[in-house]
């Protein structure tokens, strides 16, 4: 067997483990297929993902089934008005001795065993929060205790606040397009599973649910090597990497290719983003994508299959539209699909 069909062989295996990953979640959280599949494909493309939902639909419950599913560690922490960059690293108290002590906080505590970081209400804290937020995000590493902390394995996972905006600071733009994906978490739409939601007493109890999944399913030391054994494999055509091109130019310039939506000037909609790093993360997830399918090959469906989630969280309108909130992100981006022909 030469190195290309070695890779392959060993592909399709750890393809194999990470359905029985999706498996094993969707033993803690049912009704969530579509989520589970999107946080799949991040976590093979080491992306950190946002997800937004109503409270109680089980965000952190899915992701405290994906820790334990790569086999590895969980924390978490809350944002609030008054954390400092500080409260992510260390902890002070009072000695038995009545002495202050300062210790690593869990974060830290944990590095080189943590695949899973939640930070919950991330619009809570402060901006000086999500600089050190986004730095941990960005090199995977942060200075503590006059040392160098890598997390070799982290990926950060986050929430906000969309209904309380008092006190909330939201993320800039280029913060948000730090994240590989937005993904909404909403409750099912399945009424099987909303009753066994409400009236199965499983579901009250999170600890007995998580026991349902098998822990280690995938090895979470082994995730950076599979993401690019499967970015190298899977291939894009050039008429398909021609196709993503004229995506891209229909959402930067949409005027140009004939692009109009209802009571929107479309020649001035679009002020910015759309960037190559975000066509670029649309590749990296679609490639996965095309990988959990069973394919070494993409295909229109894969792009467009992710498209909604990795772009449109990086596609800044005017302020006019900003105010109806994802919608006019949302008419664009099938706008550019109805207007751009699939090859």
């Amino acid at each position: 067997m030469n190195d290309d069909s070695q890779k392959e062989h060993k592909l399709g295996q750890w393809r194999e483990r990470a359905l029985a990953f999706e498996q094993e979640i969707q033993k803690a959280v049912i009704g969530q297929e579509r989520v589970i599949r999107l946080v799949t494909i991040g976590v093979f493309a080491r992306g950190h993902i946002m997800i937004e939902g109503d409270v109680g639909v089980g965000k952190t419950t899915l992701l405290r089934a994906v820790s334990r599913a790569l086999g590895g560690d969980f924390a978490r922490f809350e944002g609030t008005v008054d954390m400092m960059p500080s409260d992510i690293l260390y902890h002070t108290y009072l000695g038995d001795d009545g002495r202050p002590r300062v210790e690593a906080s869990e974060l830290l505590r944990l590095a080189d065993t943590l695949p899973v970081f939640f930070f919950n209400e991330i619009n809570r804290a402060r901006p000086q929060v999500h600089s050190l937020l986004l730095r941990l995000m960005a090199e995977r590493s942060v200075t503590a205790f006059n040392r160098l902390v890598n997390f070799p394995y982290l990926q950060v996972f986050a929430d906000r606040n969309m209904v309380e905006r008092e006190e909330t600071f939201e993320l800039p733009a280029a913060a948000r397009d730090r994240f590989f994906m937005e993904i909404s978490m909403r409750a099912p739409a399945d009424p099987e599973a909303r009753r066994s939601l409400i009236f199965d007493p499983v579901f009250q109890d999170v600890d007995l649910l998580l026991d349902r999944v098998a822990p280690g399913t995938v090895d979470y030391r082994e995730i950076g090597r599979v993401a690019r054994a499967i970015q190298e494999t899977v291939k894009a055509s050039p008429t398909l990497q021609s196709y993503v091109l004229n995506l891209w130019r229909a959402l930067t310039e949409p005027a140009s290719v004939g692009i109009s939506l209802r009571d929107v000037d479309v020649a001035t909609l679009v002020k910015g983003g759309a960037s190559p790093r975000g066509l670029a993360t649309l590749a990296l997830a679609a490639r996965v994508r095309a990988w959990l399918e069973g394919r070494d090959y993409l295909t229109p469906d894969d792009i467009k299959d992710v498209f909604l989630e990795v772009m449109a969280h990086r596609i800044f309108v005017d302020p006019i539209h900003a105010l109806r909130g994802d919608e006019p992100v949302k008419q664009l981006c099938q706008a550019v699909f109805d207007t751009i022909p699939v090859p």
